[in-house]
């Protein structure tokens, strides 16, 4: 695809206008001031007016099937949340509940411009076909290692599942699939699983997702297990930071943590609108950015959270740093631009993507900035952070496959992925209704 005459954001976010990008395969082979020499080797020409064209998002930390909980955890704190409502839902969910509802939560991803998501949960294999299938990237870990007592992983079949998906799907569909190691928290995995999924993800050349420091009370209970040791420390005591680790939320960090996580590479994925919604706290961003950690989005859950409009998400990111620190000045929208594209790039392992330059993946969005909302422009990088929304994204292309267009959705089904999704939570909700109320 040849995109003619469009605005775009160059790899080092600057705003330049009437420029062509020429799209080969998976990769960005030209980008100039002017038509290429032989623009028909690029097939279909793309009319930029009135568009501009950027680096696509990536979400460094989601759970997809929780699209199935969007709007049915509500207001209550993060404990109450988790096991009075969350987990018994979970406990009701099937492989093909996961996987129905991992395509619709794709589907509204692509539809905001993502094209490559951090995923946490169970069912993992039908996640990493619903991905290969959709065309987009993924680096997926199954929970299953979450025991709350101590347990051998050999025994579990977490075990059996991991095996499946390392052989046979780490670095699957030409690289858009990696196969991550889950730690789902402290307060949720033994010492002994947490070695153990910290060699697992060394033996088999892979990287770490985790809960960190999300709430007061389990940064504070983590103290009093491990002798004043925080989430931070103890972790990095059993060496969990010894491979590639993305660490979400990061609220309750204290000063030592934050030069745990920068001296030992850390990523940092940031979720303003769980945070907030589930009354976490706000992580101390402009520190960890001082620091020089890496910080990229996430959008968590949709049961909390209930959208996967990373722009909203940005938008939100931006606004509570601010308030937080009472100074307007503490975070730029470049720094929010990096986190949404190459910072989240880099924390899923991903090296040959997150901006627009010649020789890199094709991950690209196409938006809308003719609009009401988008004018003036008196910096452009403004209006994407704080006027741009996710309906703004009108393609979204994938190693140069086109996953969204004006409406359309190529790759995914979505009437049926919508359909399924629905009879799945009525099938649940009748599962959770037949059981014997506890008292």
């Amino acid at each position: 695809m040849l995109f003619c005459d469009i605005d775009i954001l160059d790899e080092d976010l600057n705003h330049l206008t009437h420029r062509w990008v020429g799209v080969e395969g998976d990769t960005i082979t030209y980008i100039g001031e002017c038509e290429p020499p032989d623009p028909s080797v690029y097939g279909e020409r793309y009319d930029g007016h009135g568009k501009l064209l950027m680096s696509a998002f990536y979400n460094t930390h989601a759970h997809t099937p929780m699209t199935l909980l969007r709007g049915y955890a509500e207001d209550q704190p993060l404990q109450d949340w988790l096991e009075k409502t969350v987990w018994p839902f979970e406990d009701k969910i099937g492989p093909e509940h996961s996987k129905v509802s991992c395509q619709l939560a794709m589907a509204e991803m692509v539809r905001y411009g993502i094209v490559s998501y951090t995923d946490m949960y169970s069912d993992t294999i039908e996640r990493v076909e619903a991905t290969i299938d959709a065309g987009m990237k993924a680096n997926h870990c199954d929970g299953g290692t979450l025991c709350m007592v101590e347990t051998d992983y050999d025994t579990l079949p977490v075990a059996e599942t991991n095996r499946h998906l390392f052989a046979d799907y780490h670095g699957a569909a030409d690289g858009r699939i990696k196969i991550d190691m889950c730690i789902h928290a402290e307060y949720t995995t033994p010492e002994g699983m947490i070695r153990r999924c910290v060699k697992e993800a060394s033996e088999h050349d892979a990287q770490i997702h985790l809960h960190l420091s999300e709430t007061e009370s389990e940064h504070a209970e983590c103290k009093e297990r491990h002798d004043g040791m925080t989430p931070t420390a103890y972790f990095d005591s059993l060496g969990v930071f010894d491979v590639p680790v993305t660490a979400a939320h990061c609220v309750w960090l204290e000063p030592d943590d934050i030069d745990i996580l920068a001296r030992r590479g850390v990523h940092v994925s940031l979720n303003p609108a769980s945070n907030c919604k589930l009354a976490s706290g706000t992580a101390p961003v402009p520190d960890l950015l001082a620091a020089g950690v890496n910080c990229s989005l996430g959008t968590d859950g949709m049961a909390s959270n209930n959208t996967h409009d990373i722009l909203q998400t940005a938008y939100l990111l931006a606004c509570t740093q601010k308030v937080a620190a009472m100074d307007p000045s503490v975070i730029t929208p470049t720094e929010i631009l990096r986190m949404l594209t190459v910072n989240g790039a880099r924390s899923q392992g991903r090296e040959d993507c997150g901006v627009l330059a010649v020789g890199k993946k094709a991950d690209l969005i196409v938006l809308d900035i003719d609009t009401p909302w988008m004018h003036p422009v008196h910096d452009l990088k403004v209006n994407l952070v704080y006027s741009a929304n996710g309906s703004d994204v009108v393609l979204t292309m994938c190693d140069g496959q086109v996953l969204y267009r004006d409406g359309e959705y190529p790759t995914i089904d979505v009437e049926r992925a919508a359909a399924q999704t629905e009879q799945s939570v009525e099938e649940i909700l009748a599962a959770l209704a037949a059981e014997p109320e506890q008292h």
